[in-house]
């Protein structure tokens, strides 16, 4: 391959016949900074910043002598004085000098296929779309309306449900694509089920095995690229994705280049509702999975999902036994910030909750004359009472929970039915300086729990169905009042 005679320094290296000093190498810095050696064996070569020869940038080398390489460690960088070309200044990756905010910001208002373009024209073979078997098929349709050739991969985790494969090979067929999956390391799994066993996440939480499953696996196959495409979606998940942009640093994985900043994350659906993507999913026939109508809208490993009822959030369906603010499996977990509001709000001496730096009050729930509100010495004063005037309904809730401010309107109007029937209802915010109080001595494992006080025993009875529709509490206290 020619240089360009532009070089003389380049020119220099070559003699009468064309061909390339034996004393020198040249490598070409391709697109995406790929390197194609063309003389010479790479192994006895460092690579050095480039330069540009004419149009083409090249890294010019000289070889290191025998005695050199005995001498020292082949594999470190040679000398700035052994470069014959000086190098104009290192080739920055793509994500070095973009400001990835300031194009969020320019893009808030951008549809998911001009988002999904801009990510192509960026990133090129670079960039991956990354599948969960849910809703987020809609990325792959906005990806092949691009007209851009385009990647997906896959988390297979060994735990998920039949009609999810099912799916897989659906959606290779109707795009004519390969997804690209990624497995576990089967000596972990191994490990992890011969220690715990095979549900040990209903005692000790899904993090650990989301690690092993999913974490890892993907931070193997994101150590490939350079960006990566997600569903994620403002109002998909509580406490955790609500502030997410359309593209941002990922702070959690690195791309190939490796390092802080080396892996950008493109969420091109963060400002759409998930009503609208349904509508989108209809309207071009794009195939689901049978789950969805089944009751799954949030669809995951088989033992960790389940469908969701009238009243939840589509989240619930996640992680049911955990806390509302724990359902991210670790894919995200740069949506969690260090100020977690469920872990930063105190009640103030008046019972009034402020965040912990003394700022303005947080929003409150189940705000009705129809309820009572609960103060830490009132519900403890009710748990100890033996007998009682009146059986009393609480829920132990948080305001920041999603699935709380979900039943606000159906507890409210719960209160109000009850009104006239010998049960009072109830509320006690159970986070914050609270939690533990609520853990060990109310039964509270998730928001919202309810409980109900009957007048002739001190200890509770849990309501224990995830039902929170009027008619189905309604049900509960009559059976117990």
């Amino acid at each position: 391959m020619a240089l360009s005679s532009s070089s003389s320094a380049a020119a220099a290296l070559l003699n009468g016949s064309g061909s390339i000093s034996s004393s020198f190498a040249v490598c070409y810095y391709g697109p995406h900074h790929k390197a194609s050696w063309l003389y010479s064996d790479r192994r006895t070569l460092s690579l050095v910043p480039s330069t540009t020869v004419g149009r083409n940038p090249f890294v010019i080398v000289k070889k290191p002598s025998r005695a050199e390489l005995k001498s020292s460690d082949s594999s470190a960088v040679p000398d700035l004085a052994n470069t014959l070309i000086a190098p104009a200044g290192r080739i920055e990756s793509t994500n070095d000098h973009e400001d990835y905010e300031k194009l969020a910001r320019g893009m808030e208002s951008a549809s998911p296929l001009e988002i999904m373009d801009k990510a192509f024209q960026k990133f090129g073979n670079d960039i991956a779309i990354a599948f969960s078997g849910a809703e987020d098929v809609v990325l792959i349709e906005y990806a092949k309306l691009t007209g851009r050739p385009f990647r997906v991969f896959s988390l297979d985790t060994g735990r998920l449900n039949p009609e999810t494969h099912q799916f897989f090979d659906t959606v290779e067929k109707h795009y004519g694509i390969r997804i690209e999956y990624t497995f576990p390391n089967a000596v972990e799994v191994q490990a992890l089920v011969r220690t715990k066993g095979l549900f040990s996440f209903y005692e000790d939480g899904h993090q650990e095995c989301c690690r092993i499953r999913k974490v890892r696996p993907l931070k193997r196959a994101l150590k490939g690229l350079r960006a990566w495409i997600t569903g994620q979606r403002k109002d998909q998940s509580p406490g955790t994705r609500a502030e997410i942009p359309v593209v941002q640093i990922d702070t959690s994985f690195e791309g190939i280049d490796g390092g802080k900043g080396s892996l950008v994350k493109w969420n091109p659906l963060a400002n759409v509702k998930g009503q609208d993507i349904w509508n989108f999913l209809r309207a071009m026939n794009i195939p689901i999975n049978s789950l969805h109508s089944q009751g799954y809208i949030s669809i995951g490993c088989e033992p960790c999902t389940r469908p969701v009822l009238p009243g939840q959030h589509e989240r619930e369906g996640r992680w049911w036994w955990e806390d509302a603010k724990a359902k991210e499996c670790g894919l995200h977990n740069g949506n969690i910030k260090q100020e977690e509001l469920s872990q930063h709000i105190n009640i103030n001496g008046n019972g009034v909750a402020q965040h912990t730096n003394g700022s303005a009050p947080a929003s409150d729930l189940f705000n009705s004359q129809k309820l009572v509100s609960f103060r830490r010495t009132g519900i403890e004063n009710l748990a100890r009472l033996q007998n009682r005037e009146d059986p009393w309904l609480i829920v132990l809730y948080a305001p920041w929970c999603h699935f709380c401010q979900a039943m606000e309107g159906s507890y409210i109007e719960l209160a109000e039915q009850l009104e006239g029937m010998g049960v009072k209802v109830g509320k006690f915010r159970a986070d914050g300086d609270h939690k533990e109080f609520a853990k060990q001595k109310l039964q509270l494992v998730s928001f919202p729990t309810i409980l109900f006080f009957p007048k002739h025993s001190s200890k509770p009875v849990k309501y224990p169905a995830e039902t929170r529709d009027v008619d189905s509490l309604m049900a509960f206290a009559n059976a117990l009042r």
